[in-house]
Order: C-alpha cells, then structure tokens, then sequence
C-alpha cells in the first residue's frame, strides 16, 4: 500500500477510479445529498409537527431525518439525496449493506461531527466506523 500522501486522488488506495462510476463521491454532491435530506425531513415535521407558523422541534426533525436515512440506506443505498446526485453507499468489503452498518453510519451523520472529519480518502469517520464508502453511481 502506498502512503494516503503520495494518494493520486481521493480512492486510489482502496484501488477505487479517479473518476466515474465506483470513484468516491466529492464534497460538493455529498453536502448537496444531506441538504436535500434535511429539507425534506424539515418540510415532513412542518406539515405534521409544527410547533408554530414555520416552526418545528429540532429532535423530530432530526428523528424524521435518522428514520428516513436508515429506511433509504437499507432499501436503496442511499438517501433520496443520494439517490438524486447519482450517489449510494456501499460496504467497502463486497456484498451487501449489512443493517447494522446502515444504522451505525446513521447515527454517527446524525452526530454531525463524524461526517465532517475526513481522511485523504476523502472518506467521513462516519464511513470508517460503519466500514462504508459513498460512491458516484
């Protein structure tokens, strides 16, 4: 294995593309997929949870946020956001998402910290923990 600093680009060390389908998903589309799945589950706790004109309880709008992301990520992959930016989650061993991974990487985005420390793969500590990659479809 090479040192993740000679790495020619985000993947290359877990012998992923530099670019296309399998290559690790950038930050752009990744920040994007969590907007959209935070406003989606924004807009379901404003029409059923509202607390006032606009206003919601951060906890369901988070609980709302975590259940649509483990129900996504168990079923398809990835988040609707995900799914939209041509995105999905995959175990970094081959085979199928195992639940507990999903609920792991679930819990930890929801935690925000571990989503935004990164390694030179480009890879959260979320995924390093739940032993998953984002990758462009």
């Amino acid at each position: 294995m090479s040192n993740p600093a000679e790495n020619r680009w985000p993947g290359e060390r877990l012998g992923l593309p530099e670019s296309g389908p399998r290559s690790i998903a950038r930050p752009g589309r990744r920040i994007a997929a969590l907007l959209i799945d935070w406003a989606i589950a924004s807009a379901i706790s404003v029409a059923f949870f509202s607390t006032g004109p606009w206003q919601t309880n951060g906890f369901i709008t988070l609980g709302l946020f975590a259940g649509i992301q483990l129900l996504f990520l168990l079923v398809l992959n990835g988040g609707v956001g995900h799914l939209l930016l041509g995105l999905r989650v995959v175990p970094l061993d081959p085979g199928r998402l195992a639940p507990w991974r999903a609920l792991v990487r679930t819990l930890l985005v929801c935690l925000f910290v571990p989503a935004v420390i990164w390694d030179a793969d480009q890879r959260g500590l979320h995924d390093r923990l739940a032993g998953t990659l984002l990758v462009r479809v």
